[in-house]
């Protein structure tokens, strides 16, 4: 399936997910990879293991990095949506299955805080017609992802669904992320396409040298889009 516009996909941005246990088993390779990333994600893992410090402690660390607080909000919008912006994120996520009233209010407090609204679509659920009241309630970022289980089940090929996915909803406005064991071999299926942000953990964090790592991949998007 073609992309939905005619017009020529940018090099996407280089988020890279930090989902250790504790903070200074993220900041170690962070440290080494921040030259060479756009977003920095404090993870679901991280976030539970440390709670909302860990973005406090990376903002101070990286004051002028874009941050996620991958908090994936799924009730008490407005609450927990206030916390994470006020510790210093940029981005929230939200999990695909919140009510619209949730991403309603994340979407107000994300507005009074200058910040944005991510969902994180699952394997199996996507309505596009929802995917569209997303965006119109403020949305700005969508996940398209291959979940860590679905790779330990051994699928580990993105196809014409994810793809399709994709374009659907890069067409409806969507800053589309996309994640899950992405390595610079993957990025060549998706060239063309309107792919915001790339997300790696796993390939940055646990690499022997996460700064070369990151320099790989970073090197790698500029190449499938120049």
């Amino acid at each position: 399936m073609s992309t939905t516009s005619t017009s020529p996909a940018s090099t996407p941005r280089l988020q890279i997910a930090l989902d250790t246990t504790d903070l200074p088993s993220a900041l170690a390779p962070l440290q080494r990879a921040a030259p060479h990333i756009d977003i920095i994600e404090c993870g679901t893992v991280l976030i539970l293991s440390e709670g909302l410090h860990a973005v406090r402690a990376i903002r101070a660390l990286f004051p002028g990095k874009p941050i996620l607080a991958d908090i994936r909000i799924a009730e008490a919008g407005s609450k927990l949506a206030a916390l994470a912006f006020e510790a210093g994120a940029s981005m929230v996520s939200c999990v695909a299955g919140a009510s619209m009233a949730t991403i309603g209010q994340v979407c107000e407090v994300a507005a009074a805080h200058g910040g944005e609204v991510q969902v994180e679509l699952a394997d199996e659920w996507y309505d596009p017609q929802r995917a569209r009241a997303w965006r119109e309630a403020g949305v700005e970022h969508v996940i398209v992802k291959r979940s860590r289980d679905r790779e330990a089940g051994g699928d580990l090929s993105w196809g014409p669904g994810d793809m399709e996915r994709v374009d659907e909803l890069a067409g409806m406005g969507l800053t589309v992320t996309i994640t899950g064991g992405v390595g610079p071999a993957d990025l060549p299926a998706f060239a063309g396409r309107r792919v915001g942000i790339v997300i790696s953990g796993r390939a940055i964090v646990g690499a022997e040298d996460p700064g070369a790592a990151a320099r790989d991949l970073s090197r790698a998007l500029a190449q499938v889009w120049p």
